[in-house]
């Protein structure tokens, strides 16, 4: 008769890659309130209809600079986070400029990212004059003040988010093209990239099917800090008049129309530059995490 086997101990199961992942951020309370942030951050600007109390350019002059924890007007819904120097419902602005401020953000990292992935992934793939030419497009545009340039080119085709997205990605995309040109360099010389060429794999299909997913993990982080500083970049030339043009509503917009009431309505500055700082760190949390998780190194300290 057959023995059968013992069960498998839990320990000792195979553990898919996905719960590992998941296990060392329930690990690691600090990255995961701030995962818990951005979800809950990203769902409200994507639902934002539905989850903003009043309609964002809705003007209530009865209601002017109203402070935090205001009752509604005849009875409405109360206004948790006041109001502006229109009476317009702050909550509902922040909400609606979170929307903005993030897909600008996102869409501006995206494109610079596969803008610069590209040509950094040419120039060390096949070196030559085609490295010599992207490299010095990008040594111009590192010697160059980005926040100048950017509003040169905003005073020239005027703001707006589109116009915004573009000048943002076209000031970033050296940073994508440096990091992808330095890792097609490292790989191109490694045996398993050797092997491929020497079996016929063509140009392009060791381009796509073998480095880039070997710079996947880098690229996501570079892509998650990239996303911070281009929110960032976006409350700056939005303060300074150049980026997100009224009735529409972002953070720096809010933060530039506030600051003539600094002093008797601080809730109007404080709110949305609260909101700048808590979602550029949680994003600069993230990508230090997935930094660490992704590493060969040190992974084994988050994945064990």
């Amino acid at each position: 008769m057959r023995e059968i086997p013992a069960a498998i101990e839990p320990s000792e199961r195979a553990v898919p890659r996905r719960s590992r992942y998941l296990r060392a951020l329930l690990r690691d309370p600090l990255t995961l309130i701030a995962v818990l942030f951005l979800v809950a951050l990203g769902l409200s600007a994507l639902f934002a209809e539905l989850v903003a109390p009043y309609d964002p350019i809705r003007q209530q002059l009865a209601m002017r600079n109203r402070p935090p924890l205001t009752p509604g007007l005849r009875g409405g819904v109360m206004h948790l986070l006041g109001t502006d120097e229109l009476g317009r419902d702050l909550l509902s602005r922040l909400i609606f400029g979170g929307r903005v401020s993030l897909a600008v953000g996102l869409i501006g990292a995206a494109a610079a990212g596969v803008f610069g992935t590209a040509l950094g992934l040419l120039a060390g793939y096949y070196r030559g004059r085609v490295d010599d030419v992207v490299m010095r497009l990008v040594d111009v545009m590192a010697a160059l003040p980005t926040l100048l340039i950017a509003l040169f080119f905003l005073f020239i085709i005027g703001g707006g988010f589109w116009n915004l997205v573009l000048v943002l990605a076209v000031v970033r995309w050296r940073i994508f093209a440096r990091v992808a040109r330095s890792m097609a360099l490292s790989l191109r010389e490694q045996t398993f990239i050797l092997a491929t060429r020497a079996v016929g794999a063509t140009d392009g299909r060791i381009i796509l099917r073998h480095l880039l997913p070997n710079m996947a993990s880098p690229l996501i982080v570079l892509f998650t800090l990239e996303v911070a500083v281009l929110i960032l970049a976006e409350a700056a030339l939005s303060f300074l008049g150049f980026g997100i043009q009224p009735p529409a509503s972002s953070w720096g917009l809010m933060i530039a129309r506030g600051r003539e009431y600094l002093t008797t309505a601080w809730w109007l500055v404080t709110l949305p530059g609260l909101a700048i700082f808590l979602t550029t760190l949680s994003l600069n949390l993230v990508a230090a995490w997935v930094r660490a998780v992704t590493d060969p190194v040190q992974r084994w300290r988050w994945l064990a």
